[in-house]
């Protein structure tokens, strides 16, 4: 009988090489946003995949960079504190885009990792076999990993494969988490992140990384005794930004894009939570809150 197996794996790369599209895919379920924007994802979120003969928990990174800012150092402690702890690392490198400085970065970094690397060439599905081919043995001569796998989470190529490759690293153990749960991050947590995916749609290169949100109350309305339905969940949270034109970009003419913005949140988190949702949002200005410690550790970082 196979021994079952049990662990964690950490997703590494530089920003917007992959990593949340690809966990969303192994996990089969939307567990971390996703955005065309580098920077996207700000936590260690760890998604739960749940097989016969093992359980691997993907913990999905924010992207290694050279910081800028407190946000960036303490996002970069994020994933070296992760990858320090798990059972094996998956080292995204995507296919359509040159291995570069940064990547030769993330390698020396990982040379220094106690769990085996594994790389993980994504995107394949957007370039040619030859130059996956090509890009295969780039990635090759960058690290000594234990195994290479080219992949395509929009594409679906190969991500059974992946799975299989990542659970063989892992070692013998228990389950880890109850069977069905896909994710272990908190309800505010998730709920906050899909209102950030919202906002970060459609806007200008240098406001992602200025939008924060937190969500301040979460209450069930009051409603007749006689009435079937779940009761509506009340959700109130502030966007935060670090400027007065950033707020006015966030808003739009007239509210129009903060409308669109809560439409789009709302309707991610009624799939999330099975249930209907008022969602009240409001736009709030903290200076320079990427560089402050204080207000940092008030939004969680």
């Amino acid at each position: 009988m196979t021994e079952f197996r049990s662990g964690f794996a950490a997703f590494v790369g530089r920003p917007n090489a992959g990593k949340s599209t690809l966990m969303n895919a192994l996990v089969g379920d939307k567990v971390t946003i996703m955005s065309s924007r580098p920077q996207t994802t700000r936590r260690a979120i760890r998604g739960i995949i749940n097989r016969d003969d093992a359980q691997l928990v993907v913990v999905d990174t924010p992207g290694l960079h050279r910081p800028r800012t407190l946000l960036g150092e303490r996002l970069n402690d994020v994933v070296r504190e992760t990858f320090a702890e798990v059972d094996v690392i998956g080292f995204c490198l995507p296919a359509d885009e040159k291995i570069g400085p940064g990547d030769t970065w993330i390698a020396r970094e990982l040379s220094h990792a106690r769990a085996p690397v594994v790389a993980i060439v994504t995107k394949v599905d957007k370039v040619s076999r030859d130059r996956v081919a090509a890009h295969l043995i780039r990635v090759q001569e960058l690290g000594d990993f234990v195994d290479i796998v080219p992949v395509s989470a929009v594409g679906g190529i190969q991500v059974d494969v992946l799975t299989d490759v990542l659970v063989s690293h892992l070692p013998a153990g228990p389950v880890l988490y109850t069977d069905g749960e896909v994710t272990d991050e908190p309800e505010d947590v998730m709920i906050a992140e899909l209102i950030r995916e919202a906002a970060l749609e459609g806007v200008r290169d240098e406001l992602p990384h200025s939008i924060a949100v937190m969500v301040e109350e979460m209450v069930e309305r009051e409603q007749a005794a006689d009435d079937p339905r779940t009761p509506l969940l009340e959700i109130r949270a502030q966007v935060y930004v670090e400027r007065d034109s950033q707020k006015g970009i966030i808003i739009g003419r007239g509210g129009s894009r903060l409308k669109e913005v809560g439409a789009t949140a709302r309707n991610g988190i009624e799939r999330l939570l099975g249930r209907r949702v008022y969602l009240d949002l409001h736009v709030k200005i903290a200076k320079e809150w990427q560089r402050d410690p204080k207000q940092l550790g008030r939004m969680g970082f």
